[in-house]
């Protein structure tokens, strides 16, 4: 079994083959130089702490050993030839697989305005980017976020309490316009605003001029913003050209059935880099999420071992925001009926229904403790197709585990 990507999903993956009882080879490849590990603090602790706390691993060498798992780390994957089942690395080595993982992953996507290169521009998504960022975001640095999306704002939680002076500017009419429902997105803008992230929405950035010690962010209507440095965060787009080259479908990620198979049976893919159908919203997805990607990977393997089981786990995200958290199950649209449910100084909550009455989504801000537990017993209603009443959901009084019948 060999794995291309060292991420999230395929760490998962390579764990899950040995847990389901693979005793042959299985190979990890990842293009980085270190171990395989955790993206979520790389917004978070690392840019906050002044000691780096070093990236989160999510295996150990001593785990690797164990698992007999064989980690070929500063590889990239160069070829895949399908008829003969091999990969190709960059360094001239070619691996026989029986069976192919897939987990390459997404980059940040580019602005489509001219943007100078150089030190002074920077975008999120590996360890290294987050120490190259943690070392200019400090006490009376000016950071210009671009992009109101998860990353973007949470480096600039991260970057105002560093004591940096912090702009966020949103092209969009409001923050977080793919996936937090409005009036969730207004409560977060709030919490910004009171620690003093300055945020403009509605504004189109013209380009991005930099030398080695400052950046200026040009906006369309003339005016400017001068930073120590400027973090793009406007997306990520899927690593497909690998997939593609090999002759696999891909449309907004590489095309998966449900039980995470490409259009070859003997190659899966899983995370990021992904899209598949998902049978609660009768639509192809593709989710950039850190539990999609943990899940998806084990998922996968466990197929790869012939277990044949569909994917329907229920989409969940999470960001943390200063003292407060952001969670999401399912996928929040602008179709379905809303309820909300207030937690007084613990929260806020929505929740979503389809025409025919199903829970579908749900979304809360605030206390981690309250906010994770309604999350929780909404997610498990989602996933069983369940139609609780609307006047149950709203109120705070009904215990929310009561409604799982």
């Amino acid at each position: 079994m060999v794995i291309v990507g060292a991420g999230e999903a395929g760490t998962a993956g390579a764990i899950a083959l040995r847990e389901g009882g693979w005793r042959g080879p299985v190979i990890l490849i990842g293009n980085e130089a270190m171990l395989p590990y955790e993206r979520p603090p790389l917004s978070k602790s690392i840019l906050i702490e002044e000691m780096n706390p070093g990236p989160k691993l999510l295996v150990t060498p001593k785990r690797l050993a164990e698992f007999a798992i064989d980690y070929l780390e500063g590889r990239n994957v160069e070829r895949i030839d399908r008829a003969a089942h091999t990969v190709t690395l960059s360094d001239g080595a070619q691996l026989i697989y029986e069976r192919l993982l897939l987990t390459t992953g997404a980059r940040p996507r580019k602005l489509s305005v001219s943007v100078a290169p150089g030190s002074r521009i920077a975008t999120l998504r590996t360890y290294a980017d987050a120490l190259a960022i943690s070392r200019i975001v400090r006490r009376g640095c000016e950071l210009v976020v671009i992009g109101g999306g998860f990353i973007g704002l949470e480096v600039a939680a991260s970057a105002v309490s560093r004591g940096a002076s912090v702009t966020v500017v949103e092209v969009g009419p409001r923050l977080l316009t793919r996936a937090v429902p409005a009036p969730i997105a207004e409560l977060i803008r709030a919490k910004h605003e009171r620690a003093g992230v300055c945020i403009e929405t509605g504004a189109i950035v013209e380009g991005i001029e930099a030398n080695e010690r400052r950046a200026k962010v040009v906006l369309a209507d003339g005016r400017t913003h001068l930073a120590d440095l400027v973090l793009v965060g406007v997306g990520a787009v899927p690593n497909v050209e690998l997939a593609q080259a090999a002759g696999l479908a891909v449309d907004n990620g590489i095309v998966l059935d449900e039980t995470l198979t490409t259009s070859d049976p003997h190659v899966f893919a899983a995370g990021d880099c992904c899209s598949f159908p998902h049978p609660l919203y009768g639509e192809r997805i593709r989710l950039e999420a850190w539990r999609n990607a943990r899940q998806q990977g084990a998922a996968a393997a466990a197929n790869m071992l012939g277990a044949n089981r569909p994917y329907e786990n229920v989409p969940w995200f999470w960001s943390d925001q200063y003292d407060e958290t952001l969670q999401i199950a399912g996928l929040c649209r602008e179709e379905y009926v809303p309820v909300a449910r207030s937690l007084g100084p613990k929260g806020q909550l929505f929740f979503y229904l389809a025409a025919d009455g199903r829970l579908v989504a749900a979304c809360g801000f605030g206390c981690l403790g309250s906010i994770a537990k309604e999350i929780r017993f909404a997610e498990m209603m989602i996933g069983r197709r369940l139609a609780p009443k609307a006047e149950a959901l709203a109120d705070p009084a009904v215990n929310m585990k009561s409604l799982l019948v």
